[in-house]
């Protein structure tokens, strides 16, 4: 009789854990681009990829990566497009496994990205100043040894995202418990949990259709391949950050906010020294800076980057 019962309780579980998963996956609509511009395609490997452009095309390029986790996307730079825009030829891209871009059920890595964002950049822009967030900034540092880039500005880089844990990334990927608990690492409630926690120091400046943004982004089919990579560790790359960037002859430079805690500042002011790298801080801010102070974070933009002429008045 407790076999029996133990077994249908299972069954029960694996049950409304497939009901369940089948009803989010309806609930989330088909992504809208979130950003001004025109969209386009690049396709990569089998893989199509979306990316928004705007501005003048006479203007210098400049390259937005988003950083990594779940229900990430391009979205993450709607503060500042539009600023930007105006003195920059702007691509935001969806990077591959995210958002609007194709999803396929890849094993994703550091040098898959690190890749992707070399031909991207050598195929799709010229000479591109390139503003990337969090890992992304890793995964850029490294493809700048490769690729014509006018310059890098990170903002809070980092190699180091957890433990190596594989079996969280095999976990993730069965279709059915996987699917369950990615959708509750997933949940609206996580997602506000990350940018209350992470990304934002004041909490009131966190949208409720960012939120829901990210919520519909992450439940898109095959949204869970490439953040199951992201939780399980295995899309650190394998150098020394401080160490890549002190051999890059790109000019880079970092940006933190002050009360970051996932990449504390600490480990910027030590990646600026070890590398001898300009760092800018700004106040009130943690890990998207650019996302909840723009004004601040394209002033100071326009200070390290005098040629684009951002925010001079003429």
């Amino acid at each position: 009789m407790k076999a029996r019962t133990v077994l249908g309780a299972a069954l029960g579980t694996v049950g409304g854990a497939v009901v369940g998963n089948h009803l989010l996956k309806r609930r989330a609509g088909d992504l809208e681009s979130p950003l001004p511009g025109i969209e386009r395609t690049y396709r990569w490997r089998g893989i199509e990829s979306t990316y928004t452009v705007a501005g003048d095309p006479n203007d210098p390029d400049m390259l937005l990566l988003h950083g990594i986790y779940a229900g990430a996307s391009s979205r993450e730079f709607a503060p500042i497009m539009e600023q930007l825009a105006d003195d920059y030829h702007v691509y935001a891209v969806d990077l591959p496994g995210f958002a609007r871009s194709e999803r396929p059920p890849l094993i994703y890595s550091a040098s898959l990205y690190a890749e992707f964002i070399r031909d991207f950049a050598a195929d799709i822009t010229d000479e591109p100043i390139v503003v990337a967030s969090s890992v992304t900034g890793a995964f850029a540092a490294d493809a700048a040894d490769e690729t014509d880039i006018e310059r890098l500005v990170l903002i809070c880089p980092t190699e180091e995202t957890s433990d190596a844990r594989p079996w969280v990334r095999t976990l993730l990927r069965t279709p059915i418990v996987g699917t369950a608990l990615y959708n509750l690492l997933a949940s609206k409630p996580s997602i506000r949990y990350f940018y209350d926690r992470d990304g934002y120091y004041d909490s009131d400046r966190i949208d409720a259709d960012e939120v829901q943004y990210a919520w519909d982004s992450a439940h898109q089919p095959g949204a869970r391949y490439a953040p199951a990579s992201f939780a399980a560790g295995t899309l650190d790359p394998e150098f020394d950050l401080a160490t890549e960037l002190a051999a890059l002859e790109t000019p880079t430079t970092l940006v933190w906010g002050r009360d970051a805690e996932l990449v504390p500042l600490r480990e910027g002011r030590d990646l600026a020294e070890a590398a001898d790298l300009d760092l800018v801080v700004i106040d009130y801010a943690t890990q998207l800076p650019h996302a909840e102070h723009p004004d601040t974070f394209v002033e100071y933009l326009s200070a390290e980057l005098p040629r684009a002429g951002i925010g001079v008045d003429e």
